[in-house]
């Protein structure tokens, strides 16, 4: 049975559910010019109440500190001028793009006289769940009332103080501009029960989106009863191919891996092909031993790189063709063979981005056709992996699924194509 306390919780995630329901009507039917006033409101609001918005910021921080969070967490946590100008900036960026709510694509005319098309409308209502970045709740916030969904958001506990502060600024612009609050909801309560109920309400809820580590994202696709948006891994690779510019990989590659370690496009795993190992590797070795990043390889790569100095060279494991480091450490591994390379892809990636360095155009032709990810890239960097480098404005996430969205979601994968028929009067016989 129901302890009260679970009651409780089920109550008001109920609440939150229809409410957000409600405003997702409203929102799906306003003019865009409301819902972009409404982002530009929340851009003022966030740089106007930055003060604020940092001295709740402050105390999650302090609670973090005493609950022992490590560097890295507190990093994410934290709210710096610089950061919530840049959330600011992202909601006037979107505010400037084209509205996708409506657009009818595909329209053609049938042998009956019929114009048949599908049009652009709005999913409805999503969950959002995520950990330590409470920038999310503005990024989350700004795509749902562009595109016209209501959301329902549940950060980390760690960030509950920052994203309430947040979120009040989404309300009273959204009041601004005359849109219904409740088309953004919070939820207020850090107990994980909240979290079960959001993702199994399909009456209120039609997508969760959730943003965090492995073991979250897999409770939540195990457990959901409502479509759900995943990117579990991001085990990306890049494949120095037999033909190539051996500067320009040496720069990609670099780039890939050490212009920042920890976000889910950086490159964690490095092939390169025979004919280009005794060239390439001992260059890109001794850069990343500059760096500090420890290189895990196999015997023929391990041959090659060992003895650079200040190099930090290991015996790769099987696990390590599989691993997400989200560090400065990287697998190496010689291939003979362009399908090698490609089959070795597929076998150990994560379906995320992987990319070719190469000067011949067939094999990266065939590279952009048999890798199985949802970004595939040639002679460039995995970091470019990104809602906004692919020019969608912010990201609600990127997603390794096949269905619905693949890659990064922006404002696109947040609608969904209904069939429409434009007549005059035709008759089927």
């Amino acid at each position: 049975m129901d302890t009260a306390n679970d009651t409780a919780v089920r109550e008001l995630m109920d609440r939150l559910g229809a409410a957000a329901r409600a405003g997702a009507a409203g929102l799906a039917s306003a003019p865009t010019a409301a819902r972009d006033e409404a982002l530009r409101a929340l851009a003022r609001r966030l740089r106007a109440d930055t003060g604020a918005l940092q001295a709740a910021n402050a105390r999650d921080l302090e609670a973090a500190q005493a609950a022992g969070l490590d560097a890295a967490l507190l990093e994410r946590l934290r709210l710096t001028p610089a950061v919530i100008d840049t959330v600011a900036a992202g909601c006037e960026q979107i505010a400037a793009m084209a509205d996708p709510v409506g657009e009818i694509v595909e329209l053609r005319r049938r042998p009956s006289g019929i114009a048949v098309g599908r049009m652009r409308v709005p999913i409805g209502v999503f969950g959002m769940i995520y950990e330590s970045r409470p920038n999310v709740t503005i990024e989350a916030a700004s795509l749902a009332i562009k595109s016209g969904n209501a959301c329902i958001l549940r950060g980390g506990s760690e960030a509950i103080a920052s994203n309430v502060a947040l979120w009040r600024c989404v309300q009273a612009a959204l009041a601004e501009a005359g849109l219904p609050p409740a088309a953004v909801q919070l939820v207020e309560t850090t107990d994980r029960a909240a979290v079960g109920r959001l993702i199994a309400m399909p009456e209120h809820v039609d997508l969760i989106i959730p943003r965090g580590g492995k073991g979250l994202i897999e409770r939540i696709a195990a457990e959901a009863r409502v479509p759900v948006i995943k990117h579990l891994d991001g085990n990306c690779h890049v494949y120095v191919d037999a033909e190539v510019d051996l500067e320009l990989a040496v720069r990609v590659t670099d780039n890939a891996k050490t212009q920042k370690v920890s976000p889910c496009n950086a490159a964690e795993s490095l092939l390169v092909h025979a004919a280009q190992a005794a060239a390439f590797l001992p260059r890109i070795g001794a850069v990343f031993a500059a760096k500090g990043v420890e290189m895990r390889g196999c015997p023929r790569s391990r041959a090659l790189l060992q003895g650079l100095p200040g190099a930090c060279v290991v015996e790769a494991s099987e696990q390590d063709w599989a691993t997400e480091y989200l560090a400065p450490v990287i697998s190496v591994k010689v291939v003979d063979s362009l399908d090698e390379a490609i089959a070795h892809i597929n076998r150990w990636g994560s379906h995320h981005t992987d990319a070719i360095l190469t000067t011949h155009h067939p094999s990266a032709m065939r590279f952009l056709r048999e890798v199985d990810s949802a970004s595939v890239m040639v002679n460039a960097s995995t970091r470019f992996a990104d809602g906004f480098e692919y020019g969608l404005g912010a990201e609600i996430g990127i997603s390794t699924d096949k269905l619905h969205a693949r890659g990064p979601v922006g404002l696109e994968g947040l609608t969904s194509l209904k069939w429409v028929v434009l007549g005059q009067g035709e008759l089927r016989t």
